[in-house]
């Protein structure tokens, strides 16, 4: 049996984790949501609409943002454009690995900053800010599914691609051209 969550804090981890990793009740985590996504659909660009990359690279931004609060840095803020979304022009394999790595990567720092806390920490107020870190918590809670459905819409709306767009050319070879 899993162990009872006593503190609010407990629960919130649990929430960001479930969110992040896997086994809420509401569908597929972030990262179950990401599985199988291929750089070529990360990239894809429809009109007005941020791609699956941005909204990765949006998502670590505002767990950054989470986490320098939390070490205290009252100067952290996102101002523009870029520091929210990147500028990523083209996602090729690394970039959209880096995206992905760098996404869990913040999840994890997170997660291990909240350990060294406890349930008095959630009333205080957010360095630079005029909300508490119970706010601000439960919001990238908020912020993960709200951005998680729209890259769950954008990966069922993308044109497919062949699972072999991101190997090899070796269909071009002239193996598969013989006629016969």
């Amino acid at each position: 049996m899993e162990e009872l969550q006593t503190t609010e804090l407990d629960r919130i981890k649990t929430l960001l984790n479930a969110t992040f990793h896997g086994g809420a009740w509401h569908g597929p985590s972030v990262l179950e949501n990401l599985k199988d996504i291929k750089p070529k659909t990360a990239g894809i660009r429809q009109k007005n609409i941020h791609t699956i990359a941005e909204l990765v690279y949006h998502i670590t931004t505002w767990r950054i943002f989470a986490l320098k609060k939390i070490q205290g840095d009252e100067e952290f803020v996102i101002k523009t454009e870029k520091q929210n979304w990147g500028n990523i022009i083209e996602v090729d394999e690394f970039e959209w690995e880096t995206l992905q790595m760098e996404l869990t990567l913040s999840h994890d720092e997170l997660i291990s900053a909240l350990e060294e806390k406890d349930d008095s920490f959630l009333t205080e107020i957010v360095p630079g800010a005029e909300y508490d870190f119970y706010t601000l918590l439960h919001g990238i809670i908020h912020h993960d599914l709200y951005h998680n459905g729209q890259i769950g819409i954008l990966k069922k709306s993308a044109p497919k691609v062949s699972k072999f767009d991101d190997e090899d050319e070796f269909r071009a070879t002239s193996y598969f051209e013989d006629e016969y």
